[in-house]
């Protein structure tokens, strides 16, 4: 289950009420939990952002690797654990990889956490 599944993108005051108007689920706060765990490391958080930033919201992976300062290998792993996450979506194109962000996917965290 991803992130979406979990957090309605289009809905976000729906997704938020549990944690502020009744006990959330024990499943519910399992998913919830690996949903922002993979948020929870700073090299996640550049990819985001250089995802983000980059011309078209779109990037290789053969864009990120040198400006992370992290091996290929690294960074491909960290991007296989956003896309599991339901943060960024990945197509091939030849041999390289393109990352986009999932639309509302970040929203829809800080609708979370927002305090209401």
């Amino acid at each position: 289950m991803t992130l979406a599944d979990l957090l309605p993108v289009n809905d976000v005051a729906a997704c938020c009420s549990p944690l502020t108007t009744a006990p959330m689920s024990v499943d519910n706060a399992t998913r919830l939990a690996g949903a922002i765990k993979a948020l929870a490391d700073p090299a996640r958080l550049r990819l985001l952002s250089m995802v983000a930033a980059h011309a078209d919201a779109e990037a290789c992976v053969c864009d990120l690797t040198e400006p992370l300062g992290l091996q290929q290998s690294t960074v491909s792993h960290h991007l296989r654990i956003l896309v599991d996450a339901g943060y960024l979506t990945r197509h091939k194109r030849g041999t390289w990889a393109y990352y986009r962000l999932v639309p509302g996917a970040l929203d829809s965290v800080a609708g979370l956490l927002r305090s209401v």
